[in-house]
């Protein structure tokens, strides 16, 4: 049974238009082969246009930056497992942000809570607290960036807690997958909720997607948890393979039981997505990060710091 969280968050005042999508589509099969996607680095699909002109610094290598983009503490984890073994469980999720800096051009991956928190304080109602201490705006000016120098915008998915922050960045071009937004925009009242979207410039994709065409950057494509669900892989000279999880899973003992929360849109469809991860993790031999794994995250440079 689909799980409403929507009824898990607050209905007035600050958070009153922050919500997650129920959706609903049918049983769909995972496409691809891994050896294939593996072999030419998620490729296959033609480069974003990415312009060219900005002001800031050029960079000769790909880094990735980690940003704070809220807390979610949970009272009880129950929702988060289909088998029951959750129930009665407390957690805390971080909320994290990246941006992926490429010699070709800069991509902001989700964008986390909404920035109403920071002025409101910290929100509780039924399961969850949702907090949050800066934007993302006043994060990139620790690397002395504006909204203006990100090129590219993509969301792992348009749960609330990925999608809050769109309106900083008007005008810049989002790559998303083009099931996600055929149920983000899906002519009910719920795509209000989206509205800031609607000042970027779209750019629909299918499948994997290599972002700057180069193989080191490429959006991965995990449906289950949400009908466009998305994860996003990155290769550094250094640090090597990085694989972020978006939702696909929550927690470390989540991905070792391969644990599916109640208000995934397919279930079965989400376990295969999580095998075709592992296989590319595998055959990558990549580093993977949960996006909400407190551990996951605290093994990661702060800013001003990346990994290059």
């Amino acid at each position: 049974m689909v799980i409403l969280l929507e009824r898990a968050l607050l209905e007035s005042g600050p958070m009153k238009n922050i919500k997650l999508n129920q959706f609903t589509t049918p049983k769909t099969i995972l496409l691809g082969s891994i050896a294939a996607l593996a072999l030419s680095a998620c490729g296959g699909k033609e480069k974003a246009e990415v312009p060219t002109a900005n002001a800031k610094p050029a960079i000769t290598q790909t880094k990735l930056y980690t940003l704070d983009c809220g807390t979610i503490r949970i009272s009880d984890l129950d929702a988060f497992s289909t088998a029951g073994d959750y129930a009665g469980q407390t957690d805390t999720f971080t909320d994290t942000c990246y941006l992926v800096r490429h010699p070709e051009g800069d991509l902001l991956w989700d964008l986390g809570l909404p920035a109403a928190l920071i002025e409101s304080g910290p929100q509780v109602n039924g399961i969850f607290t949702v907090s949050l201490e800066k934007t993302i705006t006043d994060q990139l000016k620790e690397i002395d960036l504006t909204p203006k120098d990100i090129d590219l915008i993509s969301i792992s998915h348009s749960h609330f807690d990925h999608a809050g922050q769109a309106e900083q960045f008007p005008g810049t071009k989002w790559l998303v997958n083009d099931a996600e937004y055929a149920a983000m925009f899906n002519g009910t009242e719920a795509e209000a909720q989206y509205e800031a979207f609607k000042s970027l410039e779209r750019v629909t994709i299918d499948g994997d997607h290599d972002v700057f065409g180069d193989g080191t950057v490429a959006i991965i494509d995990l449906p289950g948890h949400t009908p466009g669900h998305t994860g996003l892989m990155v290769k550094l000279e250094n640090a090597g393979t990085i694989l972020l999880t978006g939702d696909l899973f929550h927690r470390s003992e989540s991905r070792k039981l391969q644990r599916v929360p109640q208000f995934n849109t397919d279930e079965p469809q989400t376990i295969d997505s999580m095998e075709k991860f592992e296989a590319l993790a595998s055959v990558t031999d990549a580093r993977v990060i949960i996006q909400h794994e407190p551990d996951d995250i605290a093994s990661l440079p702060k800013l001003p710091e990346a990994l290059d």
